[in-house]
């Protein structure tokens, strides 16, 4: 069966094609054919569409730490394999800035890293990394995305870049009340609220433990 399908040639840069069997596309203009793979992460993996399937879906749900040796037991796939697509898929899920989020927004500031004796929370060694990421929800407070961004510092320029790069101006932005926050409040629909034992702020606790 054919039909015609919106198409951006890699060859000609002509946009319609024809979809042939398997889901190959034929460009109208120059014939030039390639799988629906084509350009995408799955491109001509060795291990097959199911397994490489499953490893994505595997990395995008499980909430602790997966690494390639567990997903070596998982997928039955070989370690040497797995350690070469992980970094594939982790590239993949990497925002391209060109979607920022709208609606209700809560964001957080956290640290990320091993732990250190006799350090807590905010330590600055080198092992923790310094994190502020953004939720994006629905009406109703369920999670529709999450965007995370390492920084250096909690100064206010420092998480001033989440915002410039992740939510639009009419988005809803609560924060909590951090102090490096305070010169960023009044700003488009930015506001501050106290921590109310994790009530107010139901989302953003989970998504950091997953992101942990």
């Amino acid at each position: 069966m054919k039909r015609e399908a919106a198409y951006h040639g890699v060859k000609c840069g002509h946009k319609k094609s024809q979809i042939r069997r398997d889901y190959f596309r034929t460009c109208n203009r120059c014939s030039h054919t390639e799988s629906a793979s084509s350009n995408t992460l799955f491109h001509q993996v060795k291990i097959g569409l199911r397994k490489a399937f499953f490893m994505v879906f595997e990395m995008t749900t499980t909430t602790k730490n997966l690494s390639a040796s567990q997903m070596d037991v998982r997928s039955g796939i070989t370690d040497k394999t797995v350690r070469l697509f992980m970094p594939k898929v982790r590239e993949a899920m990497k925002s391209n800035g060109n979607n920022p989020m709208v609606g209700i927004v809560p964001v957080e500031e956290f640290v990320i890293g091993g732990k250190e004796k006799g350090k807590v929370g905010r330590s600055d060694k080198r092992k923790k990394k310094k994190i502020v990421s953004s939720v994006e929800l629905t009406e109703n407070g369920k999670v529709k995305r999450m965007y995370a961004l390492k920084i250096d510092t909690y100064s206010s320029k420092e998480l001033e870049t989440i915002f410039e790069k992740q939510s639009r101006e009419q988005a809803n932005v609560t924060t909590d009340q951090w102090r490096g926050y305070r010169p960023l409040s009044g700003e488009d629909k930015r506001t501050q609220e106290k921590r109310i034992g994790g009530v107010n702020f139901k989302a953003l606790p989970t998504m950091v433990h997953q992101l942990k």
